[in-house]
Order: C-alpha cells, then structure tokens, then sequence
C-alpha cells in the first residue's frame, strides 16, 4: 500500500498582487482573489505550478479584475482576506476553510491534501448535515447528489449492466463541477480544474466527509461564493465559458433515427411531418448515410444528388443535420481523402513506439485524429467544407468519447472495451491520453465549431455533441446519450437535465420516447409533453426498435404529439429569449425549482417539477396509468395554463388525463407567445399574444429579444429586446407599456393583449406594433 504525504510544515509566503504563494516543506499552495466571491486555490508538489495548457478550459487569472489580498499570520493559520471573504490556512497540514466576512464557514478541510507515490491526490472536507449537492454535469439518479459517488471519465456504457439506469455512474460527460446550497448560509460552486480521471464522493462513504480524488495533475480549484444559485450559475459560466446564440430553428423539434436512409425514406419522414401538420424544422442522418461509414462522405447509391435532396428539404422548412465520428476508417490505397490526407501529414494519433493507434468502431478498423494539436483541429474543421456546400444546416459528434473496440462490432455488436491510450499533443506540450480523455470530445467539437466559423463566418452554427468537458457549451448543445424507452428514464431525465444546466450546460436534451427499447403510446404521449419543453427537443429512436415517429403509436397518441409540439412553436418567442439571456448570463433555460426558489426548503430535493425560465413551470406524468399527480406550488400567485385559474394552496392534486400535462405559470409574467407553424421560419412574427398574468400586487413584466435568427450581425447591435410592463389601479384599470431598444426593427405585426388576475380576464388588441406604446383597459 502506498503511504499518503501531505504538504508538511509552512515555511513563508511571497506575494504578487491579488495572489499569494505559500511555501510548505513538501509542496506549494497559490491562492488567488480573482474577484469578489471568487477564488482560486492551487497545490503543487513540484517546484513550480504546471504552465497553462493550449486547450485550457477556464479564462486565465490576468483576465479577471483581482482583488487586494491582506495576509496576516497567526500562530495556527495564515487568514487571507480580499473583498467580503476570508481564507484560512492551516500552518501544519495546508488544510484551507473558506468563510464569509462574518465568519460563516462555506467550506473546510478535514485535513490538509494527501498525495501518492503514483502523483494520484485526495481533499477530505467536511459535509455539514443540512448541505444539499447538485451540478456533476451529466449524471443519473434524482436532483440532490447528496450520499453519491461520481467519476468524471468520459464512457459509452453500453457495455454496463447499469447502463443508463439511476445506479449509472460515468456516462458520456465529465463536469467537475458541484453547487452546495445551506439554507442558514446560502451556496458556493466548486469546480476542480484537472481533466484526469477524478471522483467526488459526496457522503457515499462517509456521509460527513465530501472526497476529491484525482489520478494525476494538480489540485487546483476555484471556488465561488452565491448566495444564491443564479450568481454561483453566471460565475462558473463567466469562468469556463457560455452557449452562443444558436440559430433560431435549432430551437424547433427535431426528428431522427440511426438511420433515415435511403434518399426516399427522409423524403417521406419529411412529406409525413407536413402532411399530418407534425411542426418540425429538423430531420437528422445517422450513419448510414455514409459510404461505409467512411466519415466526410456519402453512399452514393443511397444518397445520388445531396445537394438536392437538402435543397428539396429546404423548400419544405426543413434543415438537414449529419452525424459525424471521430473514428477513420483505416483505408490505405483506396482513394479515401480523409484518411490519406491525414496519414500525410501525420495527423493521426501514435503510440509511444511511433506506430498508428488502430481500434474498432462502425467504420471497423480506424484510426482516430489528434485533436490536442491546433493544426489538426484546424484540418478537420476544413473538412467539413463539402458537406456544408451541399447544404447540411448542423453537425452532430458522436462517439467521441471517443468510444472504440479491441474487436469488430460485427463479431458481437457494439462493445466498448479500450481507450486512445497514447501520446497526444504538440511536441510542446506532448501528453498521455490520461489528461486528454476527457477533453477529447470537447476538442473535435472545438475543431467543428471553429471550422464552421471559417466556412461559413456569417452564419451561426449548430453542433450537438455526445461527449464533453465543462466549457463544452461554448461549442455545442447536448443530447444525453442512448437512454431506454423506459418510465424510469423519462422521470430522470428532469434532474438529470436540471443538474446539466446548473452546470452551465443550457442547451441540452434527452432523447424523445428513448433510443433504445420499445415505447408504449402511453409512455411516448407523456415523453413528447415533457420534451416538447426540452431546451433541444428531439425524438430519436435505435435501428432495432419498432417505429417511433410521432404518427407511430395511433390517432390518439399523434394528435397529443401534435398538440405540444404546437405549444412549443407558440412559445419560440418566450423561449429565442431564454436562449439570448443564457446566452449572457449562464442562466439554465430548464431549471430546477430551487434556482428560483431556493428559500424553500420544500424546492430543494423537487426533482420532478421544472422551471422553463422563470415563468412557465412544468409538472409531468411519468408513471404508467396515472391521471393524477401532487403539484407544490412555491409562494406566490400562480396560474393554470389552460384555462388561467389562479390556483389556491401550495400544494394541489393536478388532474392530468393522457391528452394533459400540468403547467402553471408565475404570477407577475407577461408571456409572449407567437402563432402555430409549421416551422420556425415559415412566417415572420406577424400576431405576437401577450398573456399578462397579474401577481397578487396586480403588475406584471415581460421581455422579448429579437434578431434575424441565424446571422452574427446581433453582436454589432442589429437586434432589440422590448420591455412589458403592466400595472393596475385602484379601479382595476390595466395600464401596459412596452419600450423597445435596440436597432433591429421586426415585420410589422398585430398584437393580442389579454390580461389575467385580479381583474379576472381582459382583452384588447393593437393593429400596429411601434414598438413603443402604450394602453389601458
């Protein structure tokens, strides 16, 4: 067994600015104040930090504002102070406690980092008994992470026998992140800035002791203080990075199965969705689209003419988005570009020994790119030239984990059973597959994205990934892999969802109905109700499954589908701005209800409620035969969406037959909603409805962003956001202004104002929207 060392006996600290470095016998501790409530906590057991990395994932420390740090030495502690928060270190064994100004511990060391021979590392701190955890990125299982265990490695589990299933523990995503919230103190964010293999044990072996493992690297950290999660959520997003402005028909429903093929049958998924009035703006090609999977190409007797087929889809509404691997297939002499380009100039990865890393995966044997080095994500990124001139509207990375086999798929189906265990990296900066595994996926989505911007540098693109690190929003949306159609994963995907965007991940979804299994018509009408609120909204279904299209389960289940799919076009207008604002702040678009009202108590372990921002709350069905459900409704006027009843209680019994979902929406909002279509460009917003929803005071507020939707003109300013306000008076009188900023200027439009509240309902009309207005009535 290896005997665990720590840091040892403090010997001095020397000081730059906003950060310090205090010197131990076996190692080094730098802390830095990045800004008020943020910091930075750093060890080494070297003589010197490690340098920046290329691929970095955090800004760097210069590009914060810094705060003035005051050491002062004490016989025990050095106590670091810079702005309204204290640091106190241990003299003996390094351990740090980090309180606020007036002494409210947020955070403390059991004792001081333990480090192994093999450079693996462990921080022990203490659990306070009335703590709730939430965050880890992409995880299975409920919404408090309290009594859990979490490895970050990025993993297909196909090959698990948990699979997908609450009990899960690596999946697809690592996100070393975790927000803490105490009711008596407020909340911190912790994010453990090391991309090896590292675990949290959140109280799963001692429920008041939290573990921070790591296999290799530093322990570095940054911590930031809340109070409340919303500043945690815009900090660690400020750090690691936020979602661009997608365009706005990626917010439309998507349709897709592995696979859609040949030519005729996209043809007829597309004159399906039209002809049955099924609103949908995407259909996806998985990877039988290819010519023997060979990535960048196309099976020409499936797919003769591309362009078009794109171009015949464009007509109807439709985009096209194609997955792509990152797995070339291994085809010398054979006339295949992306492999003989890439074997000439020494793109691919190498073992030690100099020979090409070889592995399995749909194309069987390939070869995998070294995207750790710039110019290789430079090259792949350029590759995609030709499938964008044909038209395709996204791009979708999976297995990227990247997920490989020591054996053929064909000997026994899918199998994950080896890593790209190999160097990777520039000369400069050479490493092992240990610290760039869990980037891997992040890079190819990096290379996509940035490759996009050059093809295409006025058109914003659209990139779904499988895998990922934190900061992977900056690229991508997320799906969350190949769930099941079972109940189980419809009622996980909510935290599961939830704990995604608390961890900066904003654009993200499940898989509609479930990728694998067979779906019931019950359990496809509950799933498209819940996913038609998804952020990214998609039905996917596995080649070996029955049909999951929407007209696929009967009349009854079809005419659901299309009823929330509907909402979800009325909606664009509410939820383009939930995008915009996230987009700035970091603010999850799905919310858990502790986000918004995380001073009750009742909010903190919710996890089959959500908030679609902060008006619209979601409350579905997710167990078989059920037409009933308890609702907690936090303080506060809330409202009945479909028929607009104010709703009395905290806590309802909500009757939801299969045709039903529960949703209530906040009093004190003004909705936007927009016209049913059949896609999310069909027309512009021509009849705008704004639902006023008084509070109990009898004032209500609304926002609205606007731009072109798919340009980056908005960054120079070609957008406008208009505020609604309304207000009532002594005589029930209904006064609402709107003012629009901005140098975008809509299509003209109509607009519908109905009012509900105390005033019980009222409506009025403008045949002319000017922006600026105002009436009362």
């Amino acid at each position: 067994m290896q005997t665990r060392q720590g840091l040892a006996s403090y010997s001095g600290y020397s000081q730059d600015g906003n950060r310090v470095i205090l010197e131990f016998r076996a190692g080094r501790l730098a802390i830095t104040a990045l800004e008020e409530g943020f910091w930075r906590v750093r060890y080494s057991r070297q003589a010197e930090f490690a340098p920046r990395r290329s691929w970095a994932v955090t800004k760097a420390d210069s590009e914060f504002a810094g705060l003035s740090l005051t050491v002062s030495e004490e016989a025990e502690i050095i106590e670091l102070s810079a702005g309204q928060m204290r640091l106190r270190v241990n003299r003996v064994e390094a351990g740090v406690e980090w309180r606020t100004a007036v002494g409210q511990v947020l955070l403390q060391d059991i004792q001081g980092p333990q480090w192994l021979a093999d450079g693996s590392f462990v921080s022990y701190k203490k659990m306070p008994a009335d703590e709730f955890y939430y965050g880890f990125g992409e995880r299975t299982g409920l919404l408090n992470k309290r009594g859990k265990r979490y490895t970050c490695w990025n993993t297909d589990p196909v090959d698990r026998n948990m699979d997908h299933g609450p009990g899960a523990n690596e999946l697809y995503q690592s996100h070393p992140f975790f927000m803490a919230l105490r009711p008596t103190v407020g909340g911190y964010g912790l994010f453990l800035n090391n991309t090896f293999k590292t675990t949290f044990d959140v109280g799963h072996k001692d429920p008041a002791r939290l573990s921070i493992e790591g296999a290799g690297g530093e322990l570095d950290y940054f911590l930031i203080y809340g109070p409340d999660p919303a500043t945690i959520v815009q900090k660690y997003t400020d750090l690691t990075g936020r979602m661009p402005l997608p365009p706005r028909w990626a917010l439309g429903y998507h349709q897709c199965r592995w696979s859609y093929y040949p030519e005729a049958k996209v043809r007829e998924i597309a004159h399906e969705l039209r002809a049955r009035k099924i609103p949908a703006d995407v259909i996806h090609l998985d990877i039988d689209y290819m010519d023997g999977f060979r990535v960048f190409t196309w099976d020409k007797d499936r797919f003769p003419d591309p362009a078009k087929l794109i171009g015949d889809l464009g007509e109807q509404g439709f985009k096209v988005v194609n997955i792509i691997d990152p797995g070339v297939k291994y085809d010398p002499n054979n006339g295949y570009r992306v492999y003989d380009e890439g074997a000439e100039k020494d793109y691919f990865v190498r073992q030690a020994g100099g020979e090409l890393f070889h592995g399995y995966v749909w194309p069987d044997d390939s070869v995998f790119a070294d995207f750790a080095r710039a110019e290789v994500r430079e090259w792949w990124g350029d590759l995609h030239k030709e499938l964008l001139a044909a038209g395709v509207r996204g791009i979708w990375n999976d297995m990227n984990e990247p997920a490989i086999s020591s054996t053929p798929f064909e000997e026994w189906g899918p199998h994950i059973d080896i890593t790209l265990d190999a160097p990777q990296g520039s000369p400069a900066e050479l490493t092992s597959h240990a610290e760039i595994h869990n980037l891997y996926g992040l890079l190819e989505d990096q290379a996509t994205y940035e490759g996009w911007r050059r093809l295409q540098p006025d058109t914003r693109p659209f990139l779904l990934t499988r895998a990922g690190y934190a900061g992977v929003q900056r690229y991508s949306a997320v799906w969350t892999g190949d769930n099941d159609a079972y109940w189980e994963h419809l009622e996980m995907s909510m935290p599961q969802l939830a704990n995604l965007g608390l961890s900066g991940i904003s654009f993200a979804g499940a898989d509609i109905g479930g990728f694998g299994g067979t779906s019931t018509p019950e359990l496809w009408a509950r799933w498209i109700q819940l996913g038609a609120f998804y952020p990214f909204s998609r039905g996917h279904a596995a080649t070996w499954t029955p049909p999951k299209e929407p007209w696929a389960f009967g009349e009854r289940t079809e005419s659901i589908a299309r009823r929330y799919i509907e909402l979800r076009y009325r909606l664009l207008p509410y939820l383009y701005t939930l995008f915009e604002e996230s987009s700035r702040t970091g603010a999850p678009i799905l919310r858990p209800l502790l986000y918004q009202f995380y001073q009750d108590a009742n909010t903190l372990q919710l996890h089959d409620q959500l908030m679609l921002g902060s008006a619209l709350m979601v409350a579905p069905i997710y167990l078989p035969g059920q037409e009933y459900r308890h609702v907690y409704l936090p303080k506060g006027q809330w409202y009945n969406f479909w028929n607009n009843a104010l709703q009395e209680g905290s806590d309802l019994l909500a009757h939801a037959p299969l045709e039903d979902l529960p949703l209530y929406v906040h009093g004190g909002t003004i909705l936007p909603l927009g016209p049913v279509m059949q896609y999310s460009d069909e027309r512009p917003l021509d009849q705008l409805s704004l639902e006023i929803y008084l509070d109990e005071h009898g004032v209500a507020r609304g926002r609205l962003y606007e731009d072109d939707g798919i340009s980056f003109r908005y960054q120079g300013g070609d957008s406008c956001t208009t505020l609604y306000t309304a207000a009532t008076d002594a005589a029930g009188k209904v006064r609402v202004t709107a003012n629009r900023q901005g140098q975008y200027v809509p299509a003209p439009r109509t607009i519908e104002i109905r009012v509900h509240g105390l005033v019980g309902t009222k409506h009025t009309s403008l045949a002319e929207d000017k922006g600026d207005w105002e009436v009362s009535f």
